[in-house]
Protein backbone atom coordinates (compact mmCIF):
# COMPACT_ATOMS: atom_id res chain seq x y z
CA UNK A 1 0.00 0.00 0.00
CA UNK A 2 2.63 2.58 0.72
CA UNK A 3 4.52 1.40 -2.76
CA UNK A 4 1.42 2.30 -4.03
CA UNK A 5 0.91 5.60 -2.66
CA UNK A 6 4.75 6.53 -3.06
CA UNK A 7 3.83 5.93 -7.02
CA UNK A 8 0.90 7.78 -7.12
CA UNK A 9 2.49 10.47 -5.62
CA UNK A 10 5.16 10.48 -8.01
CA UNK A 11 3.12 10.32 -10.89
CA UNK A 12 1.13 13.44 -9.64
CA UNK A 13 4.32 15.20 -9.10
CA UNK A 14 5.56 14.40 -12.86
CA UNK A 15 2.22 14.65 -14.56
CA UNK A 16 0.17 17.66 -12.57
CA UNK A 17 2.24 20.28 -14.50
CA UNK A 18 1.90 19.73 -17.83
CA UNK A 19 -1.95 18.15 -17.21
CA UNK A 20 -2.33 22.03 -16.24
CA UNK A 21 -2.84 22.90 -19.84
CA UNK A 22 -5.19 20.15 -21.13
CA UNK A 23 -8.26 21.88 -19.62
CA UNK A 24 -7.43 24.87 -22.17
CA UNK A 25 -6.32 22.16 -25.17
CA UNK A 26 -8.90 19.48 -24.91
CA UNK A 27 -11.83 21.82 -25.57
CA UNK A 28 -10.22 23.67 -28.02
CA UNK A 29 -8.73 20.70 -29.96
CA UNK A 30 -12.43 19.63 -29.43
CA UNK A 31 -14.20 22.72 -30.74
CA UNK A 32 -11.53 22.38 -34.15
CA UNK A 33 -12.59 19.01 -34.83
CA UNK A 34 -16.45 19.21 -34.46
CA UNK A 35 -15.98 22.95 -37.18
CA UNK A 36 -14.47 19.98 -39.59
CA UNK A 37 -17.93 17.96 -38.93
CA UNK A 38 -19.97 20.58 -40.92
CA UNK A 39 -23.05 21.57 -39.91
CA UNK A 40 -24.59 17.86 -40.02
CA UNK A 41 -23.69 14.35 -38.69
CA UNK A 42 -25.44 15.35 -35.79
CA UNK A 43 -24.49 11.62 -34.05
CA UNK A 44 -21.13 11.95 -34.80
CA UNK A 45 -20.23 15.67 -33.14
CA UNK A 46 -22.85 14.55 -29.95
CA UNK A 47 -20.29 11.62 -29.06
CA UNK A 48 -17.45 13.69 -29.92
CA UNK A 49 -18.22 16.36 -27.41
CA UNK A 50 -19.11 14.45 -24.96
CA UNK A 51 -16.36 12.08 -24.83
CA UNK A 52 -14.71 15.28 -24.88
CA UNK A 53 -16.77 16.87 -22.27
CA UNK A 54 -16.33 13.72 -20.11
CA UNK A 55 -12.51 13.53 -20.12
CA UNK A 56 -12.79 17.49 -19.31
CA UNK A 57 -14.34 16.50 -16.02
CA UNK A 58 -11.52 13.35 -15.85
CA UNK A 59 -8.50 15.78 -16.06
CA UNK A 60 -10.55 18.24 -13.40
CA UNK A 61 -10.47 15.99 -10.75
CA UNK A 62 -7.39 14.53 -11.98
CA UNK A 63 -5.70 18.32 -11.20
CA UNK A 64 -7.87 18.76 -7.87
CA UNK A 65 -7.14 14.94 -6.15
CA UNK A 66 -3.35 15.81 -7.24
CA UNK A 67 -3.23 19.31 -5.43
CA UNK A 68 -5.16 18.00 -2.14
CA UNK A 69 -2.21 15.16 -1.63
CA UNK A 70 -1.21 16.63 2.00
CA UNK A 71 1.86 14.17 1.61
CA UNK A 72 3.12 16.36 -1.66
CA UNK A 73 3.56 19.73 -0.22
CA UNK A 74 5.75 20.87 -2.94
CA UNK A 75 2.79 20.07 -5.15
CA UNK A 76 0.51 22.08 -4.18
CA UNK A 77 0.66 24.50 -6.15
CA UNK A 78 1.01 23.55 -10.30
CA UNK A 79 2.82 26.12 -12.44
CA UNK A 80 3.61 25.93 -15.51
CA UNK A 81 5.00 27.34 -18.46
CA UNK A 82 3.88 27.21 -21.56
CA UNK A 83 5.46 29.23 -23.56
CA UNK A 84 8.74 28.53 -21.75
CA UNK A 85 9.60 31.78 -20.95
CA UNK A 86 10.99 33.62 -17.55
CA UNK A 87 8.46 34.70 -14.94
CA UNK A 88 6.98 37.29 -15.15
CA UNK A 89 7.76 37.65 -18.75
CA UNK A 90 6.23 35.13 -20.44
CA UNK A 91 2.52 33.29 -20.10
CA UNK A 92 2.29 30.89 -17.19
CA UNK A 93 -0.57 29.02 -16.03
CA UNK A 94 -1.24 28.21 -11.91
CA UNK A 95 -2.85 25.28 -10.26
CA UNK A 96 -4.09 25.46 -6.52
CA UNK A 97 -6.88 24.42 -4.51
CA UNK A 98 -9.00 27.25 -5.49
CA UNK A 99 -9.09 26.67 -9.69
CA UNK A 100 -9.06 22.61 -8.96
CA UNK A 101 -11.88 23.15 -7.47
CA UNK A 102 -13.43 25.43 -9.70
CA UNK A 103 -12.22 23.49 -12.82
CA UNK A 104 -14.40 20.45 -10.94
CA UNK A 105 -17.63 22.63 -10.53
CA UNK A 106 -17.18 24.25 -14.61
CA UNK A 107 -16.76 20.25 -15.98
CA UNK A 108 -19.93 18.73 -13.95
CA UNK A 109 -22.37 21.65 -15.27
CA UNK A 110 -21.06 21.80 -18.58
CA UNK A 111 -21.46 17.83 -19.03
CA UNK A 112 -24.54 18.24 -17.52
CA UNK A 113 -25.62 20.62 -19.82
CA UNK A 114 -24.40 18.93 -22.66
CA UNK A 115 -26.45 16.08 -21.92
CA UNK A 116 -29.42 17.98 -21.63
CA UNK A 117 -29.35 19.36 -24.72
CA UNK A 118 -28.87 15.98 -26.39
CA UNK A 119 -32.56 15.78 -26.19
CA UNK A 120 -33.51 18.05 -28.59
CA UNK A 121 -31.58 21.72 -28.21
CA UNK A 122 -28.28 20.57 -30.09
CA UNK A 123 -30.33 20.46 -33.28
CA UNK A 124 -31.68 23.87 -32.62
CA UNK A 125 -28.84 25.79 -33.98
CA UNK A 126 -25.73 25.77 -35.91
CA UNK A 127 -22.53 25.08 -33.83
CA UNK A 128 -23.85 24.65 -30.84
CA UNK A 129 -21.57 22.17 -29.62
CA UNK A 130 -18.18 24.47 -31.13
CA UNK A 131 -19.83 27.05 -29.17
CA UNK A 132 -19.95 25.23 -26.01
CA UNK A 133 -16.37 23.73 -26.04
CA UNK A 134 -15.31 27.02 -26.46
CA UNK A 135 -17.27 28.69 -23.46
CA UNK A 136 -15.64 25.46 -21.53
CA UNK A 137 -11.60 26.85 -22.60
CA UNK A 138 -12.72 30.17 -21.57
CA UNK A 139 -13.93 29.28 -18.22
CA UNK A 140 -10.88 26.83 -17.90
CA UNK A 141 -8.64 29.59 -19.14
CA UNK A 142 -10.03 32.36 -16.45
CA UNK A 143 -9.39 29.89 -13.94
CA UNK A 144 -6.21 29.21 -14.42
CA UNK A 145 -4.10 32.15 -15.77
CA UNK A 146 -1.67 33.60 -13.86
CA UNK A 147 -1.78 36.99 -15.34
CA UNK A 148 -3.96 39.91 -16.27
CA UNK A 149 -3.48 39.69 -19.88
CA UNK A 150 -4.35 36.31 -20.66
CA UNK A 151 -6.94 36.43 -18.27
CA UNK A 152 -8.31 39.41 -20.86
CA UNK A 153 -7.81 36.92 -23.60
CA UNK A 154 -10.01 34.04 -21.80
CA UNK A 155 -12.51 36.13 -20.65
CA UNK A 156 -13.04 37.88 -24.45
CA UNK A 157 -13.13 33.63 -25.32
CA UNK A 158 -15.46 33.14 -22.66
CA UNK A 159 -17.55 36.16 -23.87
CA UNK A 160 -17.99 35.18 -27.31
CA UNK A 161 -18.69 31.96 -26.98
CA UNK A 162 -21.80 32.85 -24.32
CA UNK A 163 -23.17 35.60 -27.05
CA UNK A 164 -23.99 32.42 -29.89
CA UNK A 165 -24.85 30.64 -26.65
CA UNK A 166 -27.47 33.49 -25.53
CA UNK A 167 -29.21 33.37 -29.45
CA UNK A 168 -29.17 29.87 -29.53
CA UNK A 169 -32.33 28.96 -30.88
CA UNK A 170 -33.16 31.97 -32.06
CA UNK A 171 -36.36 34.02 -31.61
CA UNK A 172 -37.00 37.72 -30.34
CA UNK A 173 -36.87 37.32 -27.04
CA UNK A 174 -33.34 35.93 -27.15
CA UNK A 175 -32.65 38.82 -30.06
CA UNK A 176 -33.03 41.53 -27.66
CA UNK A 177 -31.78 40.41 -24.41
CA UNK A 178 -28.64 39.26 -26.42
CA UNK A 179 -28.11 42.81 -27.59
CA UNK A 180 -28.36 44.38 -24.28
CA UNK A 181 -26.24 41.17 -22.97
CA UNK A 182 -23.50 42.28 -26.08
CA UNK A 183 -23.48 45.97 -24.85
CA UNK A 184 -22.71 45.21 -21.10
CA UNK A 185 -20.01 42.61 -21.59
CA UNK A 186 -18.23 45.05 -24.11
CA UNK A 187 -18.27 47.91 -22.09
CA UNK A 188 -17.22 45.95 -19.49
CA UNK A 189 -14.12 44.69 -21.53
CA UNK A 190 -13.37 47.94 -22.31
CA UNK A 191 -12.82 48.50 -18.95
CA UNK A 192 -10.75 45.25 -18.16
CA UNK A 193 -8.49 47.27 -20.38
CA UNK A 194 -8.55 50.63 -19.27
CA UNK A 195 -8.00 49.09 -15.89
CA UNK A 196 -5.13 46.41 -16.47
CA UNK A 197 -3.11 49.54 -18.77
CA UNK A 198 -3.35 51.44 -15.51
CA UNK A 199 -2.13 48.85 -13.35
CA UNK A 200 0.80 47.65 -15.73
CA UNK A 201 1.89 51.77 -15.82
CA UNK A 202 2.01 51.99 -12.54
CA UNK A 203 3.84 47.96 -11.75
CA UNK A 204 5.55 47.67 -15.14
CA UNK A 205 4.04 44.14 -14.99
CA UNK A 206 0.48 42.55 -15.51
CA UNK A 207 1.35 38.70 -13.60
CA UNK A 208 -0.45 38.15 -10.78
CA UNK A 209 2.61 36.76 -8.71
CA UNK A 210 4.48 39.41 -9.40
CA UNK A 211 1.99 42.28 -8.97
CA UNK A 212 1.59 41.26 -5.24
CA UNK A 213 5.04 41.21 -4.57
CA UNK A 214 5.54 44.87 -6.63
CA UNK A 215 2.78 46.40 -4.72
CA UNK A 216 3.80 46.52 -1.16
CA UNK A 217 6.67 49.05 -2.77
CA UNK A 218 4.76 51.26 -4.60
CA UNK A 219 5.67 55.13 -4.34
CA UNK A 220 3.04 56.87 -2.09
CA UNK A 221 2.51 59.27 -5.17
CA UNK A 222 2.01 56.68 -7.27
CA UNK A 223 -0.91 54.74 -5.10
CA UNK A 224 -3.88 56.66 -6.56
CA UNK A 225 -3.41 55.73 -10.58
CA UNK A 226 -2.78 52.04 -9.10
CA UNK A 227 -5.81 52.18 -7.18
CA UNK A 228 -8.05 53.98 -9.91
CA UNK A 229 -6.47 51.11 -11.78
CA UNK A 230 -7.48 48.34 -9.70
CA UNK A 231 -11.07 50.09 -9.01
CA UNK A 232 -11.69 50.00 -13.19
CA UNK A 233 -10.56 46.48 -13.07
CA UNK A 234 -13.18 45.58 -10.84
CA UNK A 235 -15.93 47.45 -12.15
CA UNK A 236 -15.42 45.10 -14.47
CA UNK A 237 -15.58 41.86 -12.87
CA UNK A 238 -18.45 43.36 -10.39
CA UNK A 239 -20.73 43.70 -13.55
CA UNK A 240 -19.86 39.97 -14.53
CA UNK A 241 -20.35 38.73 -11.17
CA UNK A 242 -24.12 40.48 -10.77
CA UNK A 243 -22.91 42.95 -8.06
CA UNK A 244 -25.92 45.31 -7.54
CA UNK A 245 -27.16 48.04 -9.32
CA UNK A 246 -24.54 46.15 -12.26
CA UNK A 247 -26.53 43.47 -12.49
CA UNK A 248 -29.85 44.96 -14.43
CA UNK A 249 -28.72 42.90 -17.52
CA UNK A 250 -28.77 39.57 -15.87
CA UNK A 251 -32.61 38.67 -15.25
CA UNK A 252 -33.59 38.98 -19.02
CA UNK A 253 -30.61 37.33 -20.31
CA UNK A 254 -30.58 34.40 -18.64
CA UNK A 255 -34.05 34.10 -18.82
CA UNK A 256 -34.77 33.97 -22.59
CA UNK A 257 -31.73 31.91 -22.67
CA UNK A 258 -32.48 28.34 -24.15
CA UNK A 259 -32.01 25.54 -20.67
CA UNK A 260 -28.37 24.51 -21.40
CA UNK A 261 -26.98 27.53 -21.88
CA UNK A 262 -28.72 29.32 -19.37
CA UNK A 263 -27.42 26.22 -16.98
CA UNK A 264 -23.87 27.06 -17.85
CA UNK A 265 -24.20 31.14 -17.81
CA UNK A 266 -24.91 30.68 -14.20
CA UNK A 267 -21.29 29.51 -13.83
CA UNK A 268 -20.21 32.89 -15.54
CA UNK A 269 -20.50 35.23 -12.58
CA UNK A 270 -18.79 32.64 -10.49
CA UNK A 271 -15.93 34.16 -13.06
CA UNK A 272 -16.41 37.21 -11.44
CA UNK A 273 -16.10 36.26 -8.00
CA UNK A 274 -13.25 33.79 -8.62
CA UNK A 275 -11.33 37.08 -9.92
CA UNK A 276 -12.58 39.07 -7.48
CA UNK A 277 -11.36 36.66 -4.57
CA UNK A 278 -8.22 35.91 -6.02
CA UNK A 279 -6.90 39.57 -6.51
CA UNK A 280 -8.25 40.70 -3.71
CA UNK A 281 -6.47 37.68 -1.17
CA UNK A 282 -3.38 37.80 -3.85
CA UNK A 283 -3.04 42.00 -4.57
CA UNK A 284 -4.15 43.59 -1.26
CA UNK A 285 -3.44 40.72 1.65
CA UNK A 286 -2.36 42.37 5.15
CA UNK A 287 1.28 42.47 3.05
CA UNK A 288 0.18 44.87 0.70
CA UNK A 289 1.10 47.77 2.69
CA UNK A 290 -0.78 51.20 2.45
CA UNK A 291 -2.89 49.02 -0.45
CA UNK A 292 -4.05 46.08 2.28
CA UNK A 293 -7.61 45.90 1.97
CA UNK A 294 -8.30 47.97 -0.34
CA UNK A 295 -12.09 47.79 -1.93
CA UNK A 296 -13.31 45.42 0.77
CA UNK A 297 -16.01 47.36 2.37
CA UNK A 298 -17.41 48.17 -1.01
CA UNK A 299 -17.84 44.17 -2.04
CA UNK A 300 -19.10 43.66 1.47
CA UNK A 301 -21.87 46.47 1.56
CA UNK A 302 -22.27 45.57 -2.06
CA UNK A 303 -22.85 41.68 -2.07
CA UNK A 304 -25.01 42.20 0.94
CA UNK A 305 -27.14 44.57 -1.22
CA UNK A 306 -26.95 42.19 -4.21
CA UNK A 307 -28.47 39.43 -2.08
CA UNK A 308 -31.09 41.72 -0.97
CA UNK A 309 -32.13 42.73 -4.43
CA UNK A 310 -31.70 39.37 -5.92
CA UNK A 311 -34.15 37.78 -2.70
CA UNK A 312 -36.90 40.34 -3.55
CA UNK A 313 -36.52 39.87 -6.76
CA UNK A 314 -37.55 36.15 -6.40
CA UNK A 315 -40.37 37.37 -4.82
CA UNK A 316 -41.64 39.09 -7.18
CA UNK A 317 -40.57 36.46 -10.19
CA UNK A 318 -43.55 34.67 -11.33
CA UNK A 319 -41.51 31.97 -14.53
CA UNK A 320 -39.57 29.50 -12.98
CA UNK A 321 -36.83 30.57 -15.73
CA UNK A 322 -36.28 34.02 -14.33
CA UNK A 323 -37.00 32.88 -10.48
CA UNK A 324 -33.67 30.88 -11.39
CA UNK A 325 -32.09 33.99 -12.49
CA UNK A 326 -32.67 35.74 -9.65
CA UNK A 327 -31.16 33.02 -7.78
CA UNK A 328 -28.06 33.61 -9.64
CA UNK A 329 -28.19 36.82 -8.02
CA UNK A 330 -28.87 35.42 -4.83
CA UNK A 331 -25.90 33.08 -4.79
CA UNK A 332 -23.40 36.22 -6.21
CA UNK A 333 -24.63 38.41 -3.67
CA UNK A 334 -23.95 35.76 -0.89
CA UNK A 335 -20.29 34.99 -2.31
CA UNK A 336 -19.35 38.58 -1.93
CA UNK A 337 -20.39 39.30 0.94
CA UNK A 338 -18.91 36.56 2.58
CA UNK A 339 -15.77 37.37 0.73
CA UNK A 340 -15.61 40.97 1.97
CA UNK A 341 -15.67 40.11 5.72
CA UNK A 342 -11.77 38.99 4.57
CA UNK A 343 -12.11 36.16 7.27
CA UNK A 344 -10.39 32.68 6.34
CA UNK A 345 -13.61 30.81 8.57
CA UNK A 346 -17.03 32.64 6.48
CA UNK A 347 -14.49 32.32 3.17
CA UNK A 348 -14.52 28.67 3.63
CA UNK A 349 -18.20 28.18 4.26
CA UNK A 350 -18.86 30.52 1.25
CA UNK A 351 -16.15 27.79 -0.94
CA UNK A 352 -18.51 24.84 0.26
CA UNK A 353 -21.40 26.85 -0.88
CA UNK A 354 -20.27 27.94 -3.93
CA UNK A 355 -20.28 24.48 -5.54
CA UNK A 356 -23.44 23.56 -4.06
CA UNK A 357 -25.46 26.87 -5.44
CA UNK A 358 -24.01 26.38 -8.99
CA UNK A 359 -25.54 22.81 -9.03
CA UNK A 360 -28.78 23.74 -7.32
CA UNK A 361 -29.12 26.63 -9.77
CA UNK A 362 -28.12 24.78 -13.00
CA UNK A 363 -30.47 22.13 -12.03
CA UNK A 364 -33.45 24.37 -11.94
CA UNK A 365 -32.69 26.24 -14.95
CA UNK A 366 -32.96 22.56 -16.88
CA UNK A 367 -36.46 21.85 -14.40
CA UNK A 368 -37.79 25.73 -15.91
CA UNK A 369 -37.35 24.59 -19.32
CA UNK A 370 -40.07 21.14 -18.27
CA UNK A 371 -41.95 22.73 -16.17
CA UNK A 372 -42.72 25.57 -19.24
CA UNK A 373 -43.05 23.05 -21.53
CA UNK A 374 -45.71 21.00 -19.30
CA UNK A 375 -47.65 24.26 -19.05
CA UNK A 376 -46.89 24.85 -22.60
CA UNK A 377 -47.77 21.24 -24.67
CA UNK A 378 -45.71 19.95 -27.31
CA UNK A 379 -48.10 20.39 -30.33
CA UNK A 380 -47.83 17.11 -31.50
CA UNK A 381 -48.65 15.50 -27.97
CA UNK A 382 -52.29 14.65 -27.76
CA UNK A 383 -53.74 13.59 -24.44
CA UNK A 384 -54.76 10.08 -24.31
CA UNK A 385 -58.27 8.23 -25.45
CA UNK A 386 -60.76 8.40 -22.45
CA UNK A 387 -61.94 5.10 -21.09
CA UNK A 388 -64.54 4.11 -18.85
CA UNK A 389 -62.35 5.34 -15.70
CA UNK A 390 -62.12 9.02 -16.55
CA UNK A 391 -65.59 9.24 -16.23
CA UNK A 392 -65.52 7.46 -12.04
CA UNK A 393 -65.44 10.99 -10.66
CA UNK A 394 -68.55 12.26 -12.27
CA UNK A 395 -70.11 9.42 -11.55
CA UNK A 396 -68.95 9.36 -7.92
CA UNK A 397 -69.95 13.14 -7.62
CA UNK A 398 -73.73 12.16 -8.49
CA UNK A 399 -73.80 10.12 -5.38
CA UNK A 400 -74.99 11.47 -2.09
CA UNK A 401 -71.53 12.20 -0.49
CA UNK A 402 -71.05 12.63 3.25
CA UNK A 403 -69.37 16.17 4.36
CA UNK A 404 -65.35 14.71 4.70
CA UNK A 405 -65.31 13.64 1.13
CA UNK A 406 -62.25 15.09 -0.61
CA UNK A 407 -63.56 17.46 -3.35
CA UNK A 408 -61.92 19.78 -5.93
CA UNK A 409 -62.70 23.42 -7.24
CA UNK A 410 -65.18 21.38 -9.58
CA UNK A 411 -66.80 18.72 -6.95
CA UNK A 412 -64.90 15.83 -8.62
CA UNK A 413 -63.45 13.38 -5.86
CA UNK A 414 -59.45 13.39 -5.55
CA UNK A 415 -58.95 10.26 -3.69
CA UNK A 416 -57.92 7.72 -6.00
CA UNK A 417 -57.14 10.28 -8.55
CA UNK A 418 -54.10 9.19 -10.19
CA UNK A 419 -50.60 11.63 -10.78
CA UNK A 420 -48.81 10.61 -13.78
CA UNK A 421 -44.79 9.31 -13.53
CA UNK A 422 -43.65 12.67 -15.26
CA UNK A 423 -45.35 15.18 -13.54
CA UNK A 424 -44.54 13.22 -9.87
CA UNK A 425 -40.86 13.22 -11.13
CA UNK A 426 -40.79 16.43 -12.11
CA UNK A 427 -42.30 17.44 -8.34
CA UNK A 428 -39.94 15.94 -7.01
CA UNK A 429 -37.16 17.31 -8.54
CA UNK A 430 -38.47 20.90 -7.86
CA UNK A 431 -39.16 19.94 -4.05
CA UNK A 432 -35.16 19.25 -4.06
CA UNK A 433 -34.49 22.48 -5.89
CA UNK A 434 -36.65 24.28 -3.14
CA UNK A 435 -35.01 22.57 -0.53
CA UNK A 436 -31.31 23.59 -2.13
CA UNK A 437 -32.26 27.54 -3.18
CA UNK A 438 -33.48 27.95 -0.06
CA UNK A 439 -31.08 26.85 2.20
CA UNK A 440 -33.47 23.97 4.22
CA UNK A 441 -31.91 20.83 5.56
CA UNK A 442 -30.95 18.16 4.61
CA UNK A 443 -29.17 19.52 1.51
CA UNK A 444 -25.76 20.84 1.12
CA UNK A 445 -26.77 24.35 0.94
CA UNK A 446 -28.33 24.51 4.74
CA UNK A 447 -24.46 22.74 5.33
CA UNK A 448 -23.19 25.92 3.72
CA UNK A 449 -25.55 28.40 5.37
CA UNK A 450 -24.89 27.02 8.54
CA UNK A 451 -21.24 26.87 8.62
CA UNK A 452 -21.12 31.12 7.41
CA UNK A 453 -23.64 31.86 10.00
CA UNK A 454 -21.53 29.71 12.99
CA UNK A 455 -18.73 32.16 11.54
CA UNK A 456 -20.00 35.24 11.39
CA UNK A 457 -21.52 34.45 15.14
CA UNK A 458 -17.53 34.06 16.00
CA UNK A 459 -16.43 37.04 17.71
CA UNK A 460 -14.18 38.94 15.63
CA UNK A 461 -11.56 41.12 17.48
CA UNK A 462 -14.21 42.20 19.53
CA UNK A 463 -15.50 40.93 23.49
CA UNK A 464 -19.06 42.21 22.96
CA UNK A 465 -19.45 39.95 19.94
CA UNK A 466 -20.24 40.31 16.19
CA UNK A 467 -20.04 43.28 14.50
CA UNK A 468 -23.27 45.22 12.92
CA UNK A 469 -22.09 44.02 9.18
CA UNK A 470 -22.06 40.53 10.63
CA UNK A 471 -25.40 40.95 12.32
CA UNK A 472 -26.46 42.44 9.14
CA UNK A 473 -25.16 40.01 6.98
CA UNK A 474 -26.87 36.95 9.16
CA UNK A 475 -29.97 38.29 8.93
CA UNK A 476 -29.81 38.99 5.63
CA UNK A 477 -29.41 34.71 4.85
CA UNK A 478 -31.84 34.34 7.15
CA UNK A 479 -34.46 36.62 5.27
CA UNK A 480 -33.33 35.36 1.85
CA UNK A 481 -33.70 31.83 2.41
CA UNK A 482 -37.51 33.04 3.85
CA UNK A 483 -38.07 34.61 0.40
CA UNK A 484 -36.74 31.73 -2.12
CA UNK A 485 -39.00 29.63 0.25
CA UNK A 486 -41.97 31.70 -0.18
CA UNK A 487 -41.01 32.16 -4.30
CA UNK A 488 -40.60 28.75 -4.54
CA UNK A 489 -43.78 27.15 -3.06
CA UNK A 490 -45.83 29.47 -5.02
CA UNK A 491 -44.60 28.38 -7.92
CA UNK A 492 -44.47 24.71 -6.97
CA UNK A 493 -48.26 25.23 -6.37
CA UNK A 494 -49.24 27.08 -9.68
CA UNK A 495 -47.39 24.12 -11.75
CA UNK A 496 -48.21 21.47 -9.53
CA UNK A 497 -51.03 21.92 -7.69
CA UNK A 498 -53.61 24.02 -9.68
CA UNK A 499 -56.26 22.08 -11.57
CA UNK A 500 -55.66 22.46 -14.81
CA UNK A 501 -56.78 20.52 -17.88
CA UNK A 502 -53.98 19.36 -19.70
CA UNK A 503 -52.19 16.42 -20.68
CA UNK A 504 -48.44 14.87 -18.50
CA UNK A 505 -45.21 16.25 -20.01
CA UNK A 506 -42.82 14.00 -21.84
CA UNK A 507 -39.98 13.09 -20.25
CA UNK A 508 -36.74 12.00 -22.10
CA UNK A 509 -33.88 10.05 -20.46
CA UNK A 510 -31.36 13.04 -21.47
CA UNK A 511 -33.50 16.04 -20.12
CA UNK A 512 -34.67 14.48 -16.88
CA UNK A 513 -31.05 12.30 -15.74
CA UNK A 514 -28.39 15.51 -16.03
CA UNK A 515 -31.23 17.03 -13.40
CA UNK A 516 -31.13 14.38 -11.09
CA UNK A 517 -27.37 13.83 -11.32
CA UNK A 518 -26.64 17.36 -10.36
CA UNK A 519 -29.40 17.32 -7.30
CA UNK A 520 -27.36 13.50 -6.45
CA UNK A 521 -24.33 15.64 -6.39
CA UNK A 522 -25.41 18.09 -4.03
CA UNK A 523 -26.96 15.28 -1.77
CA UNK A 524 -23.53 13.49 -2.20
CA UNK A 525 -21.77 16.78 -0.86
CA UNK A 526 -23.87 16.65 2.36
CA UNK A 527 -23.19 13.01 3.13
CA UNK A 528 -18.94 14.07 2.72
CA UNK A 529 -19.65 17.41 4.06
CA UNK A 530 -16.66 17.00 6.56
CA UNK A 531 -14.59 16.05 4.15
CA UNK A 532 -15.32 18.85 1.63
CA UNK A 533 -15.40 21.34 4.73
CA UNK A 534 -11.67 20.48 5.28
CA UNK A 535 -10.95 21.18 1.38
CA UNK A 536 -12.80 24.70 1.50
CA UNK A 537 -10.81 25.53 4.89
CA UNK A 538 -7.65 24.33 3.56
CA UNK A 539 -8.10 26.75 -0.06
CA UNK A 540 -9.11 29.90 2.56
CA UNK A 541 -5.97 29.36 4.73
CA UNK A 542 -3.97 29.44 1.39
CA UNK A 543 -5.46 32.16 -0.17
CA UNK A 544 -5.16 34.60 2.92
CA UNK A 545 -1.80 33.42 3.12
CA UNK A 546 -0.71 34.01 -0.58
CA UNK A 547 3.23 34.05 -0.40
CA UNK A 548 2.96 30.27 -0.85
CA UNK A 549 1.21 31.40 -4.14
CA UNK A 550 3.72 34.05 -5.10
CA UNK A 551 6.63 31.69 -4.03
CA UNK A 552 5.69 29.19 -6.44
CA UNK A 553 4.59 31.04 -9.27
CA UNK A 554 8.44 33.25 -9.07
CA UNK A 555 10.27 30.46 -8.64
CA UNK A 556 9.11 28.84 -11.83
CA UNK A 557 11.75 28.31 -14.26
CA UNK A 558 11.94 27.31 -17.98
CA UNK A 559 12.98 24.21 -19.38
CA UNK A 560 16.30 24.47 -20.66
CA UNK A 561 16.33 23.82 -24.80
CA UNK A 562 18.61 24.59 -27.63
CA UNK A 563 16.89 27.93 -28.84
CA UNK A 564 16.83 29.50 -24.74
CA UNK A 565 20.43 28.40 -23.57
CA UNK A 566 22.09 31.45 -24.20
CA UNK A 567 19.24 33.72 -22.77
CA UNK A 568 19.37 31.86 -19.99
CA UNK A 569 23.49 31.98 -19.14
CA UNK A 570 22.62 36.05 -19.36
CA UNK A 571 20.04 35.05 -16.19
CA UNK A 572 21.56 35.93 -12.65
CA UNK A 573 23.00 33.16 -11.20
CA UNK A 574 20.22 32.79 -8.82
CA UNK A 575 17.58 32.98 -11.33
CA UNK A 576 19.01 30.12 -13.02
CA UNK A 577 17.26 26.90 -13.50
Amino acid sequence: MALLTEWALLANAALMPHLTMAPILLPLIAACLLLLLGDRRHRRKSILALVATTANLAIALFLMLGVHMEAAQPQAYGVYLPSNWDVPFGIVLVLDHLSALLLVVAAVVALMALLFSLARWHKAGAHFHVLLQLQIMGLNGAFLTGDLFNLFVFFEVMLAASYGLLLHGSGPARVKAGLHYLSINLFASSLFLVGAALIYGVTGTLNMADLAARIPLVAPADLAPLHAGCAILALAFLAKAALWPLNFWLAPAYTAACAPSAAIFALLTKVGVYVLLRLSTLLFSDGAGASAGFGQSWLLWGGMATLAFGAVGMLSAQRPARLASFAVIVSSGTLMAAMGFARPDLTAGALYYLPASSFAVAAFFLLAELMDRSRNPEPHAQRAPEDEEDHLPFALAEQELSREANLDEDEEVLVGRAIPASTALLGLAFVACTLLLSGLPPLASFVAKFAMLSALLKTSGSAIGPAPAAWLFFGLLLLAGLFALLALSRTGMRFFWTPVDRSAPRLRLFEFAPMVLLLALCALMTVHAEGLLRYANSTSQRLYQPQGYIDAVLSARPVLTPTNAERLRALPAESKP
